[in-house]
């Protein structure tokens, strides 16, 4: 079995609303005690709504954010309390591709600089050493030498993204946490990409944390996955688990929505009902039972226990699962 590179242990966390003159002071629930691991080498898919938590949870592992509880455990070692002094080590073996290659990249700054930036601040290499791996590591995601001299502006969507996963491995990182990397590219560019992904995966031993809402996407470059509903994760599993044998009922619904590429062929499709509840106030025991067409009486006041499935690794948070 490979060595376990990531492992999440109850993780939490809310945020404060600013509150008028007489009201309260609330509280955000945005991650609610999620624990996950992932293998070395291996791909760990969190899968959801927006507003899930998917993106938060993935700040937290990368410590973009302050965990409130729980422990993030990397390569053995406990990361989710220590200072951002100590955390520098840990920044060179986690880095992050964001959803919005617009927005992400600097437009003051050239593709050369963009991408030498993390060797800037953790390496003493010379300014020539660095533009040297800078125009290495453009050529291994796709584009050539010649793009460094550009502004990002100048580059399309899909060639943005590439100078972002370029960004990301420039340090020979563990672990890299990919937020929803091809959602904001057309269907064809993100085929591109996740090809990409999985060819540097093989070639560098890279482990993924991917954040999706596409299950499509999810299906093509996932070995685990982790399906999320309002902070908390209710299945998860191999990815041939969830997709052939799904057991929670949201994860039956998620599915159910997948288009088939076949006109012959039908698939029942489960329609929820109502809106996702405010994370600010969240249904009292199963969070889902306020959409869940199968709810029973005990859902409605009791937090579901996780339950091993048939399968090894497979987990489902629901008192219908026996």
């Amino acid at each position: 079995m490979s060595k376990t590179l990531l492992k999440v242990t109850g993780l939490k966390k809310s945020f404060s609303i600013p509150a008028g003159m007489f009201e309260k002071k609330k509280l955000l629930k945005a991650v609610h005690d999620v624990s996950f691991m992932i293998p070395e080498g291996k791909t760990f898919s969190l899968v959801g709504e927006s507003g899930c938590g998917k993106s938060t949870t993935g700040r937290l592992i990368s410590r973009l954010i302050e965990p409130g509880e729980g422990e993030i455990w990397l390569e053995g070692e406990e990361i989710s309390q220590k200072k951002e002094a100590q955390l520098k080590g840990m920044r060179k073996k986690v880095q992050m591709i964001f959803q919005d290659p617009y927005a992400s990249l600097n437009p003051r700054m050239k593709v050369r600089d963009i991408v030498a930036e993390p060797l800037t601040i953790h390496t003493k290499l010379s300014r020539a050493e660095r533009y040297k791996q800078v125009s290495e590591i453009l050529e291994v995601v796709g584009l050539s030498d010649y793009h460094a001299n550009r502004y990002a502006h100048e580059f399309s969507g899909g060639q943005r993204q590439r100078i972002g996963i370029a960004r990301a491995l420039i340090m020979k990182p563990k672990l890299i946490i990919a937020d929803e990397p091809v959602s904001a590219l057309d269907v064809s560019i993100q085929a591109q990409i996740l090809n990409l992904l999985k060819e540097l995966q093989a070639e560098f031993d890279l482990t993924y944390l991917f954040i999706s809402h596409d299950l499509s996407v999810v299906e093509h470059i996932s070995d685990h996955i982790g399906v999320m509903y309002l902070g908390t994760i209710v299945e998860s599993g191999p990815k041939e688990v969830i997709f052939s044998n799904p057991q929670h009922p949201y994860t039956k619904a998620l599915l159910s929505s997948i288009p088939i590429p076949d006109p012959k062929l039908r698939r029942e499709r489960i329609i929820l009902q109502g809106d996702l509840p405010s994370p600010v106030n969240p249904p009292a025991g199963c969070r889902f039972h306020t959409r869940c067409p199968v709810a029973l009486d005990i859902c409605k006041g009791t937090e579901p226990p996780v339950k091993q499935g048939e399968t090894a690794g497979h987990f489902v948070s629901c008192h219908l699962v026996e």
